[in-house]
């Protein structure tokens, strides 16, 4: 198993510089890959390209490109120039956000998701493969059939033949969907204790097309906080985790709401999301119960992280991409090296 780094958004001010700074930490550590996000501010593609010129060996993941702000053959643009400029070291995640995004952002209608997933990475990775792009789909048709376009093939070439595709999936026929046609499957709120049924819908993914898991990258993301109280250690998480149970989506769809259902927190994931729409976001961050947070997070001491990358190397993690909380760049550079002798100290790293 291995470590990554997420690295999040850019919100303003000189925060790029601290990503930079735990990224070349995470580097030197031996980390494998540092992910960046989008969502309706800073985008992932820059803040990438950015990090790529400023490191030799770390890979840059995109966690993710958001499906409806591009399309496939934008994606597939920018994905090989970011492998051709990082000299092979970009990993492509794609998600369909959410109904409020897609719709209320960008204008894509938010039908029929797993079809459009499936249709966009076809296109993808044929334009990746340097192919002759034709495609006739349900949502995507290229080239329109009555203009005067024609099928292009991509001018830019990879560095590598294939560059690795990942599903950010949280509901079951998504996770089968990454197993079907993904290189790996990028996780959320994952406890390593439910992390066994979410592996066995990517599993049947993966039978359709006659292949196990060997060599898939069950990437968990997963917040990390130490310190001597795991009870204060936790609460820097509170409003991340209140943030996707509560508000990410509306009432009646939040895939991450459905999620913590399914982890056995329904009575509690319905008031978190009550208080969060309602505004009462302290109320909202309160109410998420410690089990859950020290479920899906390092917390506390490094002999009890070490425990817990051991738990979540035996359910079948093959990357950890840490999300450090503490408020100041040095502690979260300090927690870096904290998890790196977890690590070691685990004797389950790669």
């Amino acid at each position: 198993m291995r470590l990554g780094l997420n690295i999040g958004f850019v919100y303003g001010g000189d925060d790029h510089l601290d990503h930079l700074r735990l990224v070349k930490e995470a580097e030197a550590l031996g980390f494998a890959v540092t992910w960046a996000a989008e969502a309706y501010g800073s985008d992932a593609a820059t803040l990438l390209s950015w990090i790529a010129a400023q490191t030799t060996t770390i890979d840059v993941g995109a966690a993710v490109f958001q499906i409806p702000a591009r399309t496939p053959a934008m994606t597939a643009m920018t994905a090989a120039t970011l492998d051709r400029l990082s000299n092979g070291r970009f990993r492509l995640g794609l998600g369909v956000s959410g109904p409020q995004v897609s719709e209320g952002w960008h204008g894509v209608r938010f039908s029929q998701p797993l079809l459009r997933t499936r249709e966009y990475v076809d296109i993808v990775n044929a334009a990746m493969r340097r192919e002759t792009v034709a495609y006739e789909g349900k949502y995507f048709t290229l080239p329109l059939p009555d203009g005067p376009g024609k099928a292009l093939k991509l001018t830019v070439r990879p560095i590598r033949d294939h560059v690795p595709v990942y599903l950010a999936a949280v509901g079951p026929k998504n996770l089968e969907l990454a197993g079907e046609i993904a290189d790996g499957w990028l996780g959320i709120l994952n406890d390593p204790g439910f992390l066994g049924e979410q592996l066995n819908h990517i599993k049947a993914g993966r039978a359709v097309r006659q292949q196990d898991l060997d060599g898939f990258d069950v990437v968990v993301t997963t917040p990390l906080m130490t310190g001597d109280d795991i009870q204060v250690a936790a609460d820097p998480v509170r409003g991340y985790a209140a943030l996707y149970i509560g508000g990410m989506g509306s009432r009646e769809k939040n895939f991450y709401n459905a999620l913590a259902v399914r982890m056995g927190y329904a009575e509690e994931a319905k008031e978190i999301q009550d208080l969060y729409l309602d505004k009462k976001h302290r109320e909202a961050m309160a109410a998420v119960p410690f089990g859950f947070l020290d479920s899906i997070s390092l917390l506390g001491s490094k002999e009890r992280i070490a425990d817990k990358l051991t738990a979540y190397a035996e359910a079948g993690a093959t990357t950890v991409a840490l999300t450090p909380f503490a408020s100041t760049v040095e502690q979260r550079i300090a927690d870096l090296h904290t998890a790196a002798e977890a690590l070691e100290l685990s004797g389950v790293g790669s």
